[in-house]
């Protein structure tokens, strides 16, 4: 779309834009690139491109779940950075463009499904979730993984985000079972799934390799039939 602007030079900038924006809930930012060209009368015939982030799927109180996409870069990217001390040992996150691109390339939303946290009023990225391994009949499983970002960490979002993504996933999903592997030392994220009430199915030595190393896990499950864990 082309737009003139009389004596207004070729910017970019970036918008809070009101909620009822087709695709794009309230409080998440459209950034709006301006390319212009001038005419000989000092107007600026402008295209306008908007970038949206992807809608809301589930909202508890305070986060809310959706997909993460090719715009959540930079912000991914840095969260991941500031939070390398919370993340090892136990998982490996992309922290490049290039690593951030191949990982988007795992979510074809098939067998595999990417999302991220915000904070609901803010749109702000606290943490992601990712269900993994996905398997129709006669399973109807699939395995998450997360991690916090550390800004936000300790405050009780990943739970309620972990909840709302056990609540799409046996609801649009479908699926009957969503399992978690979990390192025997990583008691933050052993503690969350107890919260969630997964139940403890037992032990696996040098299960998965992380960063080069096969690492024991513990291995935790739940079922559709689990009422407990909160629902938005």
């Amino acid at each position: 779309m082309e737009v003139l602007l009389c004596g207004t030079p070729a910017r970019r900038s970036c918008s809070w834009v009101a909620s009822g924006h087709p695709g794009l809930p309230s409080g998440q930012c459209g950034r709006k690139q301006h390319l212009g060209r001038s005419n000989t009368r000092g107007c600026t015939f402008v295209t306008v491109r908007r970038e949206t982030k992807a809608p809301y799927l589930r909202q508890g109180n305070r986060v809310a779940l959706r997909r993460v996409t090719a715009t959540d870069q930079g912000e991914f990217i840095a969260g991941v950075k500031a939070s390398r001390a919370l993340h090892r040992p136990w998982i490996v996150v992309p922290g490049t463009p290039g690593e951030f691109r191949t990982y988007l390339t795992r979510f074809d939303q098939t067998v595999a499904d990417g999302f991220v946290l915000c904070l609901r009023q803010s749109g702000e990225m606290v943490g992601f979730v990712n269900l993994n391994e996905i398997v129709r009949h006669p399973y109807h499983r699939g395995v998450i993984g997360y991690g916090a970002f550390a800004s936000t960490a300790g405050l009780g979002y990943m739970t309620e985000g972990v909840g709302l993504l056990l609540d799409y996933a046996f609801g649009e999903l479908r699926l009957h079972r969503v399992e978690a592997d979990i390192q025997p030392g990583n008691i933050a994220s052993l503690n969350l799934v107890k919260r969630l009430n997964f139940r403890n199915e037992g032990y696996s030595p040098d299960f998965i390799c992380i960063d080069g190393t096969w690492m024991d896990h513990e291995r935790w499950a739940i079922t559709s039939g689990t009422t407990q864990f909160p629902r938005p």
